[in-house]
């Protein structure tokens, strides 16, 4: 049984994350290259899972059959004709990574769509069918891909210029129930960057048996003159088994330097973890200072070498006078 849901799917591949499309040319005018696409359906037992409102997100048991709705949308100002299609993904240590292109991976093969091209009017959507079949004989493991909805165009100069929008598939395999997912922050702390802007840190592991994607709240309460700052979004990469990442979250640059109770709430689905301390910033970084400092040193150091000169001076003065005394009174 799925849960019908209208959240936007705001997971799809960023810029940077699909694979670079030709730049248009400067005579180029026409209505550009873009695509939404969001997910329908969740399962009923993931109803207190954000991710599963947002990505397909399931454990299963091979030989399964699943199927989720989607949506496409024509978010151009031209009717467009929409490829829709799975393609591979990976996560590693650099967070969830999408493949060039129309890359199959075991995964992407197991995915379907009833439609595999769809033409629509400006602002027009279209509900399709995603179906994931795992073989019978499907290893255990957890699986990634992306389904695809692409747009194309080509310009007066024969450049093409793509524009796809994705969602993420983790897909659990395997015998009895989910695997456990779970992850341990420590090394809440507080600094001040390159530009004096203040930071808050934690390192986050990922100690469970599924990756990961994190996000949250940081609050900073009880600082000078009992000021309270938050809650401030915290977020960061996709989390791979086993993998360590440091959670960032920038604040105001005026912000006083402390110190402040800090309170970092994390949470991948409905897996969660609080980490708490006491943070200061420190003071705002400046070559001055640090030349103060040394300046401080110099100084110090020459009160040193004259008053050991002097000293010298005052005892050989003594001496000559002891010397010259007995023959004063002789």
């Amino acid at each position: 049984m799925v849960l019908a849901v209208t959240v936007l799917v705001t997971a799809g591949a960023p810029a940077s994350a699909a694979p670079p499309s030709p730049a248009p040319s400067p005579s180029f005018s026409g209505p550009a290259a873009a695509v939404g696409i969001r997910l329908l359906d969740a399962p009923v037992n993931r109803r207190d899972d954000s991710r599963a409102h947002k990505y397909i997100v399931d454990h299963v048991h091979p030989g399964t059959t699943i199927k989720r709705r989607i949506v496409v949308k024509n978010v151009s100002e031209v009717e467009r004709k929409i490829a829709v299609y799975a393609a591979a993904a990976e996560v590693d240590r650099s967070g969830f990574v999408f493949a060039p292109d129309r890359t199959p991976n075991e995964l992407s093969s197991w995915i379907t769509v009833d439609q595999g091209e769809v033409e629509l009017e400006p602002d027009d959507e279209s509900v399709l069918t995603v179906t994931i079949t795992v073989p019978e004989k499907a290893s255990a493991g957890e699986r990634y891909a992306v389904i695809w909805a692409e747009v194309s165009t080509v310009d007066g100069q024969n450049v093409r210029n793509i524009g796809r929008a994705g969602i993420r598939v983790y897909l659990s395999v395997g015998p009895g129930g989910e695997p456990p997912s779970g992850f341990e922050v420590t090394g809440l702390a507080g600094d001040r960057d390159g530009d004096g802007a203040p930071v808050v840190t934690a390192e986050v592991r990922n100690t469970g048996r599924r990756a990961l994607d994190l996000a949250g709240q940081l609050r900073l309460t009880d600082g000078p003159g009992g000021l309270s700052v938050g809650p401030v979004r915290a977020e960061a990469d996709t989390l791979a088994l086993g993998a360590t990442t440091t959670v960032r979250v920038q604040l105001d640059p005026r912000l006083p330097d402390g110190p402040w109770n800090a309170r970092l709430d994390l949470a991948s689905g409905w897996t969660r973890r609080t980490a708490t301390g006491s943070v200061s910033f420190g003071g705002h970084p400046a070559t001055a200072a640090t030349r103060a400092d040394h300046s401080g040193l110099v100084l110090t150091g020459g009160l040193v070498a004259s008053t050991v000169v002097l000293l010298l001076f005052a005892g050989f003065a003594f001496r000559r006078r002891g010397r010259a005394s007995p023959a004063v009174t002789a």
